[in-house]
């Protein structure tokens, strides 16, 4: 049965490192009306683009990619999801809820920030392709079964994205997330 969590404490900060994997929950705010937009899943890998700051403290490396949701999304409310999904023998899934705040490389908090993450040649917050850090702060830490998830083996991770970011000067980098990134898919405004 699940459990919630004062703090991510030293058991459920290892059940994380074993994890070659997440996923980032995050939505837009409804309007008055009702209206709103798209809610967004996204999984993200590379086991050392995310760390465990403190207690109630994460962040992780955020990648250039082809949208930007989870940006736009809290820049707009703040609001996120992160979730840890056990696919070896033990089954388990950790949530963590929380209000998150974007770090672009050029803010006075991305070198002490980026020095947090496990570097691992061109990996982590060195990459040419990182376009930001996301800082979450954890108002709410609880775990369920993952009964029902399925066992899997990772055999290794993919370096597509790496190997795409390699092609890209610094400049083409900019140039592309000022035309794929710019806005949301609900044309919410995330890097600008």
């Amino acid at each position: 049965m699940g459990k919630v969590y004062a703090e991510l404490d030293e058991r459920l900060r290892k059940f994380i490192a074993r994890q070659p994997m997440f996923f980032v929950a995050t939505a837009p705010r409804e309007t008055a009306a009702g209206d709103g937009g798209h809610v967004n899943v996204s999984p993200k890998g590379y086991r050392d683009t995310f760390a465990v700051l403190g207690p109630l403290t994460v962040a992780y490396v955020d990648l250039t990619g082809s949208g930007s949701e989870t940006i736009a999304h809290l820049r707009q409310n703040g609001r996120i999801t992160i979730m840890f999904c056990s696919f070896g023998k033990q089954a388990k899934i950790l949530r963590i809820y929380g209000r998150g705040r974007v770090v672009l490389p050029d803010s006075p908090d991305w070198p002490a920030l980026a020095a947090r993450f496990s570097l691992n040649g061109t990996r982590g917050a060195n990459r040419r392709d990182r376009r930001a850090i996301i800082v979450v702060e954890a108002d709410r830490i609880a775990d369920s079964c993952g009964y029902a998830v399925p066992r899997m083996k990772l055999t290794e991770e993919r370096d597509l994205l790496e190997q795409l970011a390699e092609q890209k000067s610094p400049e083409e980098h900019i140039a592309y997330r000022a035309e794929k990134n710019a806005v949301s898919i609900d044309g919410l405004p995330s890097l600008d």
